[in-house]
């Protein structure tokens, strides 16, 4: 089953810890809306600009996997309020991460928007956040920051 024209069901609801763990991750119809909207604002709209793979390393996350996980309580990833995903433009290569949240920043319509993890040995940031709100995006855009080995999130 296809979510959009470039991402299957089983890639936005694929987790090794959900499989390793035997939670269930399965949205229910309303969440997997949310979800085929996600992808249908920005995930096909950066693939279409870029023409290249981007890999999903997480998009729909149940309240046991975000709970096993250690994910945020109102986490988007759980799709009751809007819908996440994480990039990796690397996996792939072609861009860079950093690219590709700058694309969605400058061109798109999302909620909220988390440059991830500086990779100073790739002079790249790890992964991009992205989620989408229909009628209540924000456009908030952070920058993950790593000081004395405490994660905090300062705006860009």
């Amino acid at each position: 089953m296809r979510i959009s024209e470039h991402v299957s069901y089983r890639e936005a609801t694929r987790s090794n810890t959900a499989k390793r763990r035997g939670i269930d991750n399965i949205p229910s119809v309303e969440q997997l809306d949310r979800i085929k909207v996600l992808c249908k604002k920005v995930f096909e709209p950066l693939r279409k600009h870029l023409g290249i793979p981007i890999f999903i390393s997480s998009m729909f996350r149940s309240p046991g996997l975000n709970k096993a996980i250690g994910g945020a309580k109102n986490s988007q990833h759980l799709a009751n309020n809007g819908a996440a995903m994480d990039l990796d433009a690397q996996i792939f290569g072609g861009t860079t991460n950093r690219k590709i949240g700058d694309y969605i920043r400058k061109n798109l319509e999302f909620d909220q928007l988390i440059y991830e993890d500086w990779d100073s040995e790739f002079a790249d940031y790890a992964w991009i956040h992205c989620s989408y709100n229909e009628g209540n995006n924000r456009n908030e855009v952070l920058v993950m920051k790593r000081i004395n080995g405490k994660v905090g999130y300062e705006r860009y």
